[in-house]
């Protein structure tokens, strides 16, 4: 399976059709959207920017991001897009996801407490399953921000080390592009598409995982 992932697109419609232009010459089977398809907007605008998604004419499936309006889960739902505290097949892979934030400073729209990630993902997974989440897993190369202070998510690092699932797509921390390995778990954060990252992932059926941070 051959899997196009992309996160924080803070409501730049302008990188959405570029991105658009460019998955119309991959070959590819699903689109993961990380959260934050929005800046602190609602489902107007998040759906402006999903409309344009859709144009790919893949399946997607999507989680909210810490900076989307409470009613842009709504919009995901309706589409039958969500992902957020659920789980979902596709072909004869298994997928769990959550979405928003850890706790920050900030106060953003959706933030939720470590052990509420937790609870959800300890019911939703089974073995084998990639994990789409806005948040990166505490302690990662993925959730340093640019004082070199780690801010992902402790709850979502104990499940990972537990549980050990193949692949972890995140977001959140723009400037904490990269791939990075807890165990046997690949985590993975594209970078955020509103600075026209975005990332290929291919999983064969031996289990082996190939990831390209691409740009637009």
């Amino acid at each position: 399976m051959r899997i196009a992932a992309i996160t924080d697109i803070h409501g730049k419609v302008g990188k959405a059709e570029k991105l658009v232009d460019r998955l119309e010459e991959e070959d590819f089977d699903l689109l993961l959207i990380a959260g934050d398809i929005t800046n602190f907007q609602g489902r107007g605008k998040a759906s402006e920017i999903l409309d344009i998604l859709e144009r790919v004419g893949k399946p997607m499936f999507s989680i909210m991001g810490n900076c989307d309006g409470r009613d842009v889960l709504d919009l995901l739902e309706e589409k039958g897009i969500s992902l957020h505290d659920k789980r979902v097949e596709f072909g004869e892979m298994g997928f769990v996801g959550f979405g928003g934030s850890n706790k920050t400073p900030f106060s953003t729209i959706w933030e939720f407490d470590d052990r509420e990630l937790l609870k959800s993902l300890m019911r939703n997974y089974r073995e084998g399953d990639v994990l789409l989440v806005h948040t990166p897993p505490y302690g990662t190369k993925v959730d340093r921000i640019y004082t070199g202070r780690h801010v992902g998510s402790k709850g979502l690092r104990r499940f990972i080390e537990e549980k050990q699932p193949p692949l972890v797509i995140c977001g959140h921390i723009h400037e904490a592009r990269g791939v990075d390995e807890i165990g046997r778990t690949l985590v993975v954060n594209p970078g955020p598409l509103f600075r026209s990252y975005y990332a290929m992932i291919y999983l064969d059926e031996a289990g082996e995982i190939e990831i390209s941070l691409e740009r637009v």
